[in-house]
């Protein structure tokens, strides 16, 4: 499935970021927050990132946010704004970085793909 804004404006997602050292190697760490599904996610799967719309996205990054907001904006993406379609299996190989990975799939062409969001 394809997720992306209505004319495929820019989004952000919430995430973590970290750099701490093990054993005299520093590593840089970072993770994607999830919440629960929106309406519409919630065909697929019961989780989501934590989508932020560009305003959210600087008042997540701001450290003079509350705990409160922040917690606030870690709640499912149910604006009007979010589409989907199904894609076609070349997604699912990293090799394939092409636009024809966000290609509307063919009918039939990724539906065995939907088992794996069966939970």
């Amino acid at each position: 499935m394809f997720f992306h804004l209505t004319g495929h404006r820019d989004f952000a997602m919430a995430g973590l970021w970290d750099r701490w050292e093990q054993r005299g190697e520093l590593l840089d760490t970072c993770t994607i927050i999830t919440t629960n599904a929106s309406a519409k996610a919630a065909a697929y799967h019961h989780r989501m990132p934590a989508l932020l719309t560009l305003d959210g996205a600087e008042e997540w990054l701001d450290p003079a946010s509350s705990e409160s907001r922040l917690l606030e904006l870690l709640s499912p993406y149910e604006l009007p704004n979010l589409e989907c379609y199904e894609v076609s299996k070349l997604v699912n190989t990293p090799a394939n970085d092409s636009e024809s990975c966000i290609t509307p799939a063919r009918s039939g062409e990724g539906s065995e793909e939907l088992s794996l969001w069966d939970a």
